[in-house]
Parts: structure tokens; C-alpha cells; sequence
């Protein structure tokens, strides 16, 4: 039996406490970046604003092109499939452990302490 424990801050207002509650309603912890399904279309734009990927993709585009071909289409396409694949399930199994860390936190026991 773990608990967490709470201390306000005693010197906050009641009126004020009252509209920050009800802005806050939720008093949840999130910490993950994606959601189900934004998970794919979000990633992709985080991983294409690094520089090498933008690189090969600019590769895989010029090898589509029958006057520019140094390998096959295919070929081209491996090693940035490669590296998006495994940058995608780093991101997953980091972002579902932040889920897992999340929930075990708001379903924990709160002690909250006032005068």
C-alpha cells in the first residue's frame, strides 16, 4: 500500500482555488505523446524532420525516377523502412510504458494534508 501524498499550497485563495478547479477539472497525470490513433501520422512528422531520413527519402524518390535509377526501387526503399520501423516501436514501447506508469499513478491513494 503505496500512498502519495499531497501538500497544497496553503496561501492560494478559495475563490481562485475554485476556478482553477474548474478549470482543471480532471487532475490527471498524462505524460504520453501519442494517442492510439494519432500514433502513426504524428510519428511519421516527428520522424521526417530529421535530416537523414529526409535524406533517404529523397533518395527513394530520385531512384523512382527510370533516368536517375542507381539501384532497384525496392533497394532504395530498405534502409529507410529499416530505420522508421525500428524508430516507430522505440517510440511505441517507450510511449505504452509512460501509459502504464500514468495509470499505476492516478489510480493511486492520495493523502492530502490541510490545516
Amino acid at each position: 500500500n503505496k500512498w502519495r501524498i499531497v501538500f497544497p499550497n496553503n496561501g492560494r485563495q478559495w475563490k481562485d482555488w475554485k476556478q482553477a478547479s474548474a478549470f482543471y477539472s480532471g487532475n490527471r497525470i498524462q505524460t504520453t505523446k501519442y494517442m492510439w490513433f494519432t500514433f502513426l501520422p504524428q510519428n511519421l512528422f516527428e520522424q521526417f524532420h530529421r535530416l537523414g531520413n529526409l535524406y533517404f527519402f529523397f533518395l527513394v524518390v530520385l531512384n523512382w525516377f527510370p533516368q536517375v535509377e542507381v539501384f532497384h526501387r525496392e533497394i532504395a526503399m530498405l534502409p529507410l523502412i529499416v530505420v522508421l520501423l525500428a524508430s516507430m516501436i522505440k517510440d511505441a514501447i517507450e510511449d505504452y510504458r509512460k501509459y502504464q506508469f500514468d495509470k499505476t499513478i492516478n489510480f493511486s491513494k492520495t493523502r492530502v494534508y490541510d490545516k
